[in-house]
């Protein structure tokens, strides 16, 4: 809400009497009003317990909590994260960190290597033990760096020695935790901790307040040892199963930057004037998993034994029009898919051999070759039960219904019936998850889902999801392998880039043909901001990425103020902005400032001088003496 000076002019004149006496205010400098980022996304956060998190907004957010040992860079170029530099011995096989001096956490507790130590110990120890931490998305990188010690001979050194020279430790994803935080958290609770808000950590803003379902708003961290942005707070809106009302609002002006509105949404905003809309080639992929657990459970599992068949799941992907999916559902906006490495990591993704084309008919003679008969019209599995499959999806993304309505299509051509149904996130991430600390009776209840996966720089995390080892954490097809998990782990410890690649191309075409995922399509990513308020807006890659929910949180250290732009910078940016633009190659580097006295914030001087006005033709109709006096200026205030 925003207090005008015309509610506050009479009551001004009245206190100080004007009718008589009128008391005209010499102008003084305002308090800075709090410049606040609001950021909308149909995702919920699920936790603020960063091993608890299986959303990216959970990782965009524990990423501004907390620093990785080291950051991403504008083009995922490693640069200093909780570590200011790092060295490589001769023989590759110890790394030294050396930490930022002197700095501290957000409570004022010293940020020390001991911290950094005790983080990845806690990994080490899990992994000792046999245990996951949480829901295990973190665990890999441990494993893949071939971390096998951590010592801090001082506070400001870290050494970790390695079974084998990598440079993977320059690239996991792990938040350094404060270790007066955490110490107390056993490993097989760590599950239970809520991390509560106010969160404690050394990244450029904490988690103040978190209430699920509506928002979480962070404040700057003035501990914080980098680059400060323009935002003193930060809202995340959330808006699960509601994309409308985040785009409303933001056409309203209550969110300065959303993610993923629909694409006949985006298309529109790209008109709308002091507004950039950005399509960008996303490092991901949307696919239809199917439950590939290989073992019976009483009252759970799949509902038919077909999904385990890599002859009926591949034979699926003949009736799946991926070129319909990615005109019709995404407007255009992306990429057939068909491997778990996306194609916009060109130096890793390889296109499998003999890719399958839409054709309901060869899909059918398929299904019959391997055992699947049609009869009056109905598709029965090998111990003769009607196929009637399930598929799940989450409410957060509004193109799954559709994609679900077209499979649903699709599949009853070749007779197979589908029921398609949306449940929220957590629902759906519990039911894909196998726990095998209690009886299995009545798990894994589902046959087929529809969602999504975004990797890191590297590919090791996409490719992990479909290890025999990320089955009870990450994986949500169960699928077991052993020549994918030797594969995996040649191309993790290959000496060189090419036989790397080589391997990774071998493992992409084995999961192609063994197909416990249906790839969909790699989408783009739809990002859209208005400019009237901040400025600087950066994207990572700087050519053909988005500003935020990318990699780390550097982006919203780089943030100004639009009132705060160069001239020259704002000009260039100015023609972009005014009428929107669909900019697939990068955003600009500065944008449009707000015209004075408007936007959220409002300007001292402006205010100061609209009631100076005033009260001078007042003081001309009484003929009143004009004294001068002190006053306080008009207050903008944003709830």
């Amino acid at each position: 809400m925003r207090l005008s000076l015309r509610a506050r002019g009479p009551r001004l004149l009245a206190a100080f009497g004007l009718a008589a006496t009128l008391v005209l205010p010499a102008a003084v400098p305002a308090a800075a009003a709090t410049q606040v980022l609001k950021v909308g996304t149909t995702q919920d956060l699920d936790s603020l317990n960063p091993y608890e998190t299986a959303l990216l907004v959970g990782y965009e957010i524990f990423t501004l909590n907390y620093d990785m040992l080291v950051g991403f860079g504008p083009n995922n170029e490693t640069v200093p994260g909780y570590a200011e530099t790092w060295t490589q011995s001769s023989d590759g096989l110890q790394w030294t960190f050396k930490m930022h001096a002197g700095n501290t956490w957000s409570d004022g507790q010293p940020a020390t290597a001991e911290d950094a130590r005790w983080t990845l110990q806690y990994y080490l120890d899990a992994q000792k033990a046999g245990k996951s931490l949480g829901l295990g998305y973190l665990d890999p990188y441990v494993t893949n760096a071939a971390i096998t010690k951590v010592e801090a001979p001082d506070d400001n050194t870290l050494v970790v020695t390695t079974s084998r020279p990598n440079d993977r430790i320059l690239q996991m994803y792990l938040p350094i935790l404060p270790e007066h935080i955490w110490k107390s958290v056993p490993i097989d609770k760590v599950s239970d901790f809520q991390n509560s808000a106010p969160v404690v950590g050394s990244g450029p803003y904490q988690v103040a307040d978190w209430k699920k379902g509506e928002s979480a708003r962070l404040v700057r961290n003035d501990k914080y040892w980098g680059q400060k942005g323009a935002a003193d707070q930060i809202v995340f809106q959330f808006f699960p199963d509601a994309v409308n009302s985040m785009v409303t609002a933001f056409q309203n002006g209550e969110l300065d930057y959303i993610r993923n509105p629909t694409p006949e949404q985006f298309n529109l905003l790209t008109k709308q004037p002091n507004t950039v809309a950005i399509n960008a080639a996303g490092n991901s992929f949307d696919q239809i998993n199917f439950n590939c657990y290989d073992k019976d459970i009483p009252d759970g599992g799949a509902s038919t034994k077909a999904f385990r068949d890599p002859a009926f799941r591949a034979a699926l992907g003949y009736a799946i029009d991926r070129n319909a999916l990615v005109e019709r559902v995404l407007g255009g906006y992306g990429k057939v898919g068909t491997t778990q490495v996306p194609a916009s990591q060109v130096n890793w993704h390889i296109e499998p051999s003999d890719v399958r084309q839409f054709d309901l008919s060869v899909a059918g003679q398929k299904l019959e070759e391997a055992g699947y008969p049609l009869k009056d019209g109905v598709r029965y599995d090998k111990e003769g039960k009607a196929l009637n499959l399930s598929l799940l999806f989450p409410a957060s993304d509004p193109s799954y219904p559709k994609v679900a309505q077209f499979i649903q299509d699709w599949f009853g051509q070749i007779g197979i019936k589908v029921t398609p149904r949306s449940v929220d996130d957590d629902t759906l991430g519990t039911t894909e998850y196998l726990d095998s600390s209690i009886p299995l009776k009545g798990q894994l209840k589902y046959d087929m889902v529809i969602w999504g996966w975004i990797g890191d720089p590297d590919p090791n995390s996409l490719l992990q999801i479909l290890t025999t080892d990320a089955i009870g954490d990450s994986s949500d097809s169960q699928w077991s392998n052993a020549q994918y998990d030797q594969l995996y782990t040649q191309q993790n410890e290959a000496a060189t880039t090419d036989t790397r690649k080589q391997l990774m191309g071998q493992a992409q075409q084995l999961f192609y043909d063994q197909a416990p995922y249906q790839v969909l399509y790699y989408a783009d990513e739809l990002h859209v901001y208005h400019t009237t308020k901040f400025s600087n807006w950066q994207t990572q890659p700087v050519q053909g990425g988005t500003p935020f929910f990318v990699n780390g949180s550097i982006n919203y250290t780089t943030l100004q103020l639009a009132s705060a732009a160069s001239p020259s910078a704002s000009a260039g940016a100015s023609a972009e902005a005014s009428a929107g633009a669909s900019a697939g190659a990068s955003a600009p580097a500065a944008a449009t400032p707000a015209p004075s006295g408007t936007g959220d914030n409002a300007s001292s001087s402006s205010n100061t001088a609209l009631l100076v006005v005033g009260i001078v033709i007042v003081v001309i109709a009484v003929g009143a003496a004009i004294v001068y006096s002190r006053r306080r200026s008009a207050a903008v205030e944003d709830e």
